[in-house]
């Protein structure tokens, strides 16, 4: 009888931030932990929809904010919220106009990816 090891979802965010890191192999982590390569690639697109987190980095990270001399006059917030920006995934461009609500982005987001795949 094969005994089924349940995973914690600190655990799974541990193994797939190791198999995506930078010169990573998924199947030499899989291996380590024990793992088939495709549960764990499995996992990796879990990661990425968002069902659970991979852990913070343990490093914490400054930018240094420097001021800036503009001869620009300052926008108006309706000007700033006026600009958007574009997402292209595939063939497809998303046009995000700004002021959005994320969770609408987000939503759109998903639709595309999932009509993509």
């Amino acid at each position: 009888m094969v005994r089924r090891r349940r995973w914690s979802d600190d655990e799974k965010g541990r193994i797939v931030a190791e198999a995506i890191a930078p010169g990573a192999v998924i199947a030499d982590v899989a291996r380590r932990h024990d793992l088939a390569p495709q549960q764990l690639s499995n996992w990796i697109r879990a990661a990425k929809e968002g069902q659970f987190a991979l852990p913070a980095d343990e490093t914490p990270a400054f930018v240094p904010v420097v001021p800036m001399e503009s001869a620009q006059p300052i926008k108006t917030a309706h000007e700033r919220r006026s600009a958007a920006i574009e997402i292209v995934i595939g063939t497809i461009k998303v046009r995000v106009p700004g002021g959005a609500e994320a969770r609408d982005v987000e939503a759109v987001l998903r639709a595309v990816r999932r009509s993509n795949a």
